[in-house]
């Protein structure tokens, strides 16, 4: 249950992120939107790495989620030329921790993010964010199990 909290507060976070002007630059273009996932990428996948997991308990997973999802809706309806630049931008901005060999997979896996219906868990975080209750999330509840499904996915391509 505390890790559904973190994922609610995780989206919570993001919500009020994306509300301010301090995500809106990062996709201004895709180098610099691309250059911000790959960073987050690399923060989470040291996490994953130490821990063998996605720790929804550390304040930088959650922060580096919000800027992961920023990216991968970036990603939406986006030139060829956009994701080009994002695609250099993530190699990077990830340090070669993302590279020519496994960046497909990567971008693959940014996009399936942006398919999972996160309505359930949209609902929960307002209801969290206007009263400071952890609204009653499971693993059964449509996206949570694919959101970190598909988070661990991603850093096991890395």
């Amino acid at each position: 249950m505390r890790i559904l909290k973190h994922i609610v507060a995780a989206v919570a976070a993001l919500s009020i992120l994306s509300s301010c002007s301090v995500l809106k630059g990062l996709t201004s273009n895709g180098a610099a939107s691309g250059s911000n996932t790959g960073s987050a990428i690399a923060a989470i996948y040291n996490i994953f790495k130490s821990t063998g997991g996605i720790d929804l308990n550390n304040i930088t997973t959650l922060i580096n989620l919000g800027k992961i999802l920023t990216g991968a809706n970036s990603l939406t309806g986006a030139t060829e030329a956009f994701t080009s630049d994002f695609t250099s931008g993530l190699i990077s901005g990830s340090s070669n921790l993302i590279n020519s060999a496994n960046v497909a997979g990567v971008l693959s896996s940014l996009k399936s993010l942006t398919n999972i219906n996160t309505s359930a868990i949209t609902k929960a975080t307002s209801a969290y964010t206007a009263n400071g209750t952890a609204p009653a999330l499971t693993y059964s509840t449509e996206g949570v199990s694919a959101t970190v499904s598909a988070l661990t996915k991603l850093m096991k391509a890395l």
